[in-house]
């Protein structure tokens, strides 16, 4: 297997600022200090906090891939220190709140795409996918105080031109002061630019890989899953998550011929994470 440092995304993380528990990490009820802070002079006046770690994961070695890699990445944060605790996935991309009730936040978000090379063996002849990004918004609701669902609209720029929606509900319940679990399902949308670009086979890549051509109809389901995590404040200032994610490829992504005759429906991913909390006031 190889190690792939995705340094490009310590950039996309930086998006990641300004909002309570928008971050990997989480603060249980106590922990908060209750000092009254002054009035703000500026919208960035206030207590922040900034997280760095890093994380190591095992996952598909492109979408729709029957071949694993071992990954690492670094894990940026940073976000305005707030009282209330908040639920954070590790599932979650990078995000900014703009409006937050404490049962309905929204706000932008933005996600790194990694490339695909056809110099890989199952996808000779094939076309590449440059690195690019992902931006939009995304929307939480907490119906209860253990439960959180999220969902993610995001356009491509670089990598593809099509529009993806990512879907999650999550429970989760602190089993001491110090460690909490969740779990919850997953579901994908995609539209046709984005199954075009990641799984469509015209005749001349055909010709060239021996795929089938494959040409999708249009955009729908693109996968169903579920994922879950567990997380150990260390300290007040160290922590550490283990998680898993599991997909199934549905619709116009698993009618590929890249995913039927080379890959797998079946995606999966296992990583470890940990972090350090750095509190600063502006």
């Amino acid at each position: 297997m190889h190690v792939r440092l995705v340094a490009a995304l310590s950039g996309a993380l930086i998006l990641a600022g300004a909002v309570p528990g928008s971050a990997d990490d989480y603060y249980y009820e106590g922990q908060q200090n209750q000092t009254v802070a002054a009035p703000r002079q500026h919208w960035w006046s206030g207590d922040w906090y900034l997280t760095l770690g890093a994380k190591g994961f095992i996952a598909p070695r492109y979408e729709g891939a029957k071949d694993y890699l071992l990954r690492a990445a670094p894990v940026i944060s940073l976000g305005r220190a707030g009282a209330a605790a908040r639920f954070s996935s590790l599932n979650d991309n990078a995000s900014i709140g703009l409006i937050d009730t404490g049962v309905f936040r929204t706000g932008i978000t933005g996600k790194l795409i990694t490339g695909r090379d056809s110099g890989d063996a199952n996808l000779k002849g094939v076309h590449d996918v440059d690195w690019g990004v992902e931006v939009g918004g995304f929307a939480e609701f907490y119906p209860t105080d253990n439960v959180r669902g999220r969902v993610e609209v995001r356009r491509g720029i670089g990598s593809h031109d099509g529009v993806v929606a990512d879907f999650a509900v999550d429970a989760f319940k602190d089993l001491t002061p110090t460690v909490r679990v969740s779990a919850g399902p997953r579901a994908t949308v995609a539209s046709r630019d984005y199954f075009k670009q990641y799984y469509g086979v015209n005749p001349t890549e055909a010709a060239a890989s021996g795929l089938s051509t494959y040409r999708p109809d249009g955009g729908g389901l693109k996968s169903l899953g579920l994922g879950g995590q567990i997380t150990w404040k260390a300290t007040d200032k160290i922590e550490t998550s283990a998680y898993a994610e599991y997909s199934r490829l549905m619709g116009p992504a698993a009618d590929s011929s890249i995913v039927k005759e080379r890959g797998s429906a079946n995606q999966a991913t296992f990583g470890l994470q940990a972090t350090y909390r750095f509190d600063f006031a502006l």
